[in-house]
């Protein structure tokens, strides 16, 4: 067996799963998760306070499958 795991935007989900759907893949999992790449965060302001936000939030999306043999 192998695992596939990708972190993405939320908004790249849907881009991805129809790419998955269209080279056959037919099972993921798709959970909420965060952390962060080269954005390293940002800073907000939240009733006149000013906070760091440094894990935002990504997508996980799994796929566990057999290996072809060549």
């Amino acid at each position: 067996m192998q695992l596939i795991k990708a972190i993405v935007r939320p908004g790249k989900v849907e881009e991805v799963k129809d790419a998955l759907e269209k080279i056959g893949v037919s099972g993921m999992t798709v959970s909420e998760v965060r952390g962060h790449g080269q954005q390293k965060g940002h800073a907000s302001i939240d009733r006149g306070i000013e906070y760091s936000v440094s894990l935002l939030p990504k997508m996980a999306i799994e796929n566990a499958h057999r290996r072809r043999e060549a």
